[in-house]
C-alpha cells in the first residue's frame, strides 16, 4: 500500500512543473495584453481622435475611426501578448485563419465596402452636408442623414429615399444651396411683332417684385433665342437658396409674367407650323352605283 502511495506520489511531482509552467505562461499573456490594450486605448487612440479632430473631420468619420483604432489595438495587443508568452504556434494558426477569413470577406462584401469607403469620402470632402438639396444622375432630394453606408434623403414629394453611397461617389452631384446665391431662369416667348422692349419691362418689373429675389444681381431678361414662332426672353432673377425655395420663386415668377403679359395684351405664341403648295387628285375611280345625276 506504502509502496502505491509513494508512485502515485512520484507521478503528481512530474506534472508539477508542467502546471506551474502553464499558469505562469498563462498569467504573462493575460498581463502583457493588458498592458498592450490599455496603452493602445489611451494613448494610440487618443491621439487618433484629437488628430482628426484638429483637422475638422466629421464626428461621424472621428468616431468610426476611433472604433477602428481600438479594434486594431485589440488584435495588436493580443498578438504581441501571444507572441511574448510562447504562443508562437498558437498565433501562426490565428494569422492563417485570419487571412483566410479576410479574403473571403473580401469577396463576399465588395459592395459593401466599396459603398463604405465611399461614405469616408463624401463624409470626408463635405461635397454636401444634412439639410443640401442635391441632383446626380436624374434624382434629386434633401439630405436628411449621412452615414457610412448609406445616405438617406426626402424627396420633393416628401418620399424617403436611401442611396448608397457608392452611387453618389461616382455621379456628378449638383449641390443647388452650397452657394448663397443661385439663378432662376425662365424662358418667356413673345410674337416677333411685339414691342421687346415692353415686353422685357415686364418681365424685368414683375421678377423684382418677387418675395425673397435679391436686388443685387438685378433682374434681366436678355434676348436668348429666335425660335420658330416666338422670340424667348429669358427672364433671370436671383435668389438666396438657403432661404428661398427655388421651384417656389420658380413657379411664381412664370404665373406673374403671365399675368402681366395678359393684362398689358402681350401675346405668348403658340408653335406653329405653316403647310403651302398644291393638292391634286388623279386617276380616281368612279364610285359604283353612282350615274352622276
Amino acid at each position: 500500500m506504502g509502496l502505491i502511495q509513494q508512485g502515485v506520489s512520484i507521478d503528481l511531482q512530474q506534472y508539477i512543473p508542467m502546471f506551474v509552467n502553464a499558469i505562469a505562461t498563462t498569467l504573462l499573456f493575460v498581463v502583457v495584453f493588458l498592458v498592450a490594450y490599455r496603452l493602445g486605448r489611451s494613448v494610440v487612440t487618443g491621439a487618433v481622435e484629437n488628430s482628426l479632430k484638429r483637422r475638422d473631420f466629421d464626428e461621424t468619420l472621428v468616431g468610426f475611426a476611433a472604433s477602428m483604432t481600438a479594434v486594431v489595438m485589440t488584435v495588436f495587443a493580443a498578438a504581441l501578448a501571444a507572441a511574448i508568452a510562447g504562443f508562437g504556434t498558437v498565433l501562426a494558426a490565428f494569422a492563417t485563419l485570419g487571412g483566410a477569413l479576410t479574403l473571403a470577406i473580401g469577396f463576399a462584401a465588395q459592395d459593401l465596402i466599396a459603398n463604405f469607403v465611399a461614405g469616408v469620402f463624401l463624409i470626408k470632402d463635405k461635397t454636401f452636408t444634412v439639410g443640401d438639396w442635391i441632383e446626380w444622375n436624374g434624382g434629386d432630394g434633401v439630405v436628411r442623414e449621412i452615414h457610412l453606408r448609406v445616405t438617406k434623403l426626402d424627396t420633393l414629394d416628401n418620399q424617403l429615399m436611401t442611396v448608397p453611397n457608392s452611387d453618389l461617389a461616382n455621379a456628378t452631384v449638383t449641390n443647388n444651396v452650397a452657394n448663397d446665391r443661385r439663378r432662376v431662369a425662365v424662358g418667356f416667348g413673345v410674337e416677333y411683332d411685339e414691342d421687346l422692349t415692353r415686353a422685357r419691362n415686364a418681365i424685368v418689373e414683375e421678377g423684382a417684385s418677387i418675395d425673397g429675389v435679391l436686388d443685387i444681381p438685378r433682374p434681366t431678361a436678355p434676348l436668348a433665342e429666335l425660335g420658330d414662332s416666338s422670340v424667348i426672353l429669358s427672364g433671370r432673377v436671383w435668389i438666396d437658396p438657403s432661404e428661398n425655395s427655388y421651384p417656389a420663386v420658380r413657379s411664381q415668377f412664370a404665373e406673374a409674367v403671365k399675368d402681366r403679359f395678359d393684362a398689358e395684351g402681350i401675346d405668348i405664341p403658340y408653335p406653329n407650323t405653316e403647310l403651302s403648295g398644291d393638292l391634286e387628285v388623279t386617276n380616281v375611280a368612279p364610285v359604283e352605283g353612282n350615274t352622276g345625276d
